[in-house]
């Protein structure tokens, strides 16, 4: 697999990675400026000339991501049998300037339940950079039509009609924020089981009352969940002490804003 391929692999699995770019060679080198390749955790794709270049850029890109840095850097490094070389000597002569860009991993969210709140809440994450999974039992509320405005946004948008929606689960990326607002309270409860199910979830969040939730967690424990299950699930959702308007429009405001900061957080 080539580089742009690699980018493809790693955003799709939400896994972070570093672009490495040769930006200018002088005198000799074993590839042209601009020869790319990409650094994952556990796998490199292509390659900008093997060796001691290669070997080091490789540890640098490495170090980056476990630190989680989101800054580009720049170095050089010189082709010499007289220049420091850990993994080996290249005598090739020249002297190259890598640029090395992480690669972003982007959110990904699922939405449960596309009614009045659900449809609000894809329409502002649509305009966002990320991974939107819309999901719902009813094929009507997943009419193009309805769904234009969101399709329309910078999201990578993938709606999924399902007759049971807890189905969906397995195929979500780890890191997932899953939303859980249908029409139904007995759906929301088979969700929140199979959420519970899936330990790679980031967030599971829930639309209600307290009473609401207060019947959910009889259920849940009476189901064997414990406390320390229940407490993955985070019921009401959004912004509860700034925002407490309960129209549709108003709650995903809450709810995106919440989302955001926690996108902020864990990136």
């Amino acid at each position: 697999m080539d580089w742009l391929g690699a980018l493809g692999e790693l955003r799709a699995a939400h896994e972070p990675g570093v672009l490495v770019t040769l930006v200018s060679v002088r005198g000799h080198a074993p590839r042209a400026a601009g020869a790319k390749m990409v650094v994952g955790a556990h796998a490199v794709w292509d390659t900008i000339g093997g060796g001691n270049l290669e070997e080091t850029a490789v540890e640098r890109s490495r170090a980056m991501i476990e630190s989680g840095a989101s800054v580009p850097e720049l170095f050089s490094l010189t082709l010499s049998d007289k220049a420091p070389a850990e993994y080996g000597v290249q005598c090739c002569g020249g002297e190259v300037t890598i640029l090395m860009e992480p690669v972003r991993t982007v959110p990904s969210v699922a939405v449960f339940g596309m009614g009045h709140v659900g449809l609000e809440l894809a329409i502002i994450l649509s305009r966002h950079d990320l991974d939107l999974t819309l999901v719902d039992s009813r094929a009507d509320l997943l009419d193009e039509e309805r769904l234009a405005q969101v399709k329309a946004g910078l999201a990578r948008v993938r709606v999924r009609h399902e007759p049971v929606p807890e189905a969906v689960f397995p195929s979500l990326a780890a890191g997932t924020y899953a939303l859980i607002l249908t029409h139904d309270h007995a759906e929301d409860l088979a969700l929140c089981e199979s959420a519970l199910a899936q330990d790679d979830l980031a967030y599971i969040g829930l639309i209600g009352s307290s009473s609401k939730w207060a019947r959910f967690r009889k259920q849940l424990t009476d189901a064997g969940h414990t406390q320390e299950d229940l407490e993955r699930i985070t019921t009401p959702i959004g912004l509860r002490d700034a925002i407490r308007a309960k129209d549709p429009a108003a709650i995903a405001v809450s709810v995106a804003a919440d989302l955001l900061m926690r996108f902020a957080r864990w990136s």
